[in-house]
């Protein structure tokens, strides 16, 4: 698979900083072995500790970022060469077993931890040339530059792999900065503080509130894979009954949020989408006959309604948001009365319903939704979809 410039532009510089951090350190030697080793086996042991992450979950082994972040703000004279060599060696150490098993790190990730710690750690050396009372609040501002760093390259990566606008893709990630990031970048600035004061000894105390910390976020990962879950379980139900043909529901919604990252959706958004997405056709359940293979989108306007507002209807009594049931109940309504959301699940529901397996079929669906611009498909997100579809529809394995 080819890699898009901007990602390999990354990597390169990533790769440039560890080889050179590396080169320096194994020409100059090792500056205070002990702390060295000290903090590579937390990094290491951060490593071992991560979990394989899923949807949503931004930071998968914060005890080793953490500990990079801390070594690097240090006051020890290691320099920046050293900080990169021992943060990567203990990042690969603690990676050995994730690998064994076929789940390594993320290369996107590693790029960017590598040039946010290097970010870090030449910005430190002179920070610590300041004087105790300005010294706070000038650490304060380079966690705040550290965070801003790392969600430009994030943004920035995404946007190079998908090619999905980078403004909401920096939103996302600035709007994540709250959670378990700013647990890593506090624990790190205290935990330099802490053995800056008293000692190496200190490391495993400040340890204990991050581990406490991952574990609670690692559970709350859970709960929302298991809500995501019972909604595509519930989705499937139109599909056991024989209503609709297996996989339609999980195609339209993985598609539905390809369009809806095109459009510009970020966030919640993009949950109360891709929810709607799921359980746009479960008003068919409440129909005395079924619909011929399940396509709602040949049928009259007056019928797509009435299946539209049975489906709102069991949406509402299921506990999800209320927005979900909205988009599901306005779907079939004239674009120009629908939100955002029910315009992108009504036009994807119709291309799904229309396109079959053959690339003629999906050709002759999307020329059936251009010509339907004029009432009953939004042109904006028809040519959004059309982009998504052009570029090989949604990357990976449908959800579900």
């Amino acid at each position: 698979m080819s890699v898009p410039g901007a990602v390999a532009w990354v990597w390169g510089c990533a790769l440039g900083v560890v080889a050179g951090g590396v080169a320096w350190t194994l020409r100059d030697g090792v500056h205070q072995p002990g702390a060295a080793l000290a903090f590579g086996t937390l990094i290491a042991f951060g490593g071992l500790a991560r979990w394989h992450t899923g949807p949503g979950e931004r930071e998968p082994a914060p005890l080793g970022a953490a500990g990079a972040l801390a070594y690097a703000l240090v006051p020890a004279g290691h320099g920046v060469p050293q900080v990169v060599a021992v943060a990567v060696t203990g990042a690969l150490a603690g990676a050995v077993p994730h690998v064994a098993r076929g789940h390594g790190p993320d290369p996107d990730y590693m790029a960017r931890r590598v040039l946010t710690l290097a970010f870090v750690a030449v910005c430190a050396g002179p920070l610590h040339t300041v004087p105790d009372p300005g010294r706070v609040p000038l650490l304060l501002l380079l966690l705040v530059l550290t965070a801003l760093c790392d969600a430009v390259l994030a943004a920035l990566l995404l946007h190079a792999r998908t090619g999905y606008p980078y403004t909401p893709l920096l939103h996302d990630e600035l709007r994540a900065l709250p959670g378990i990031g700013s647990a890593v970048r506090a624990t790190g600035a205290v935990m330099a503080l802490a053995v800056t004061v008293a000692g190496l000894w200190a490391l495993p105390v400040v340890c204990v509130p991050l581990l406490l910390t991952q574990l609670a976020f690692r559970r709350y990962a859970a709960v929302r894979r298991t809500y995501r879950q019972t909604i595509a379980s519930l989705a499937r139900a139109t599909e056991v009954a024989g209503y609709t043909p297996p996989g339609h529901a999980h195609r339209v919604a993985a598609l539905s949020r390809a369009v809806g990252r095109e459009l510009g959706l970020s966030g919640e958004e993009l949950t109360v989408l891709e929810y709607a997405a799921l359980m746009h056709d479960i008003g068919q359940l409440s129909l005395v006959d079924p619909v011929p293979e399940g396509a709602t989108a040949p049928l009259p306007a007056a019928e797509q309604r009435r299946i539209a507002l049975l489906g709102g209807a069991v949406v509402r009594q299921t506990g999800v948001p209320a927005a979900v049931a909205v988009v599901v109940e306005r779907q079939a309504d004239p674009y120009r009365e629908q939100p955002l959301a029910a315009r992108i699940v009504r036009t994807v529901n119709a291309y799904d319903d229309l396109s079959g397996e053959t690339a003629q079929g999906a050709l002759r669906a999307l020329e059936h939704l251009r010509l339907g611009t004029a009432r009953d498909y939004h042109p904006a997100v028809v040519e959004s979809l059309v982009r998504v579809v052009a570029r090989g529809g949604v990357e990976g394995p449908v959800p579900g």
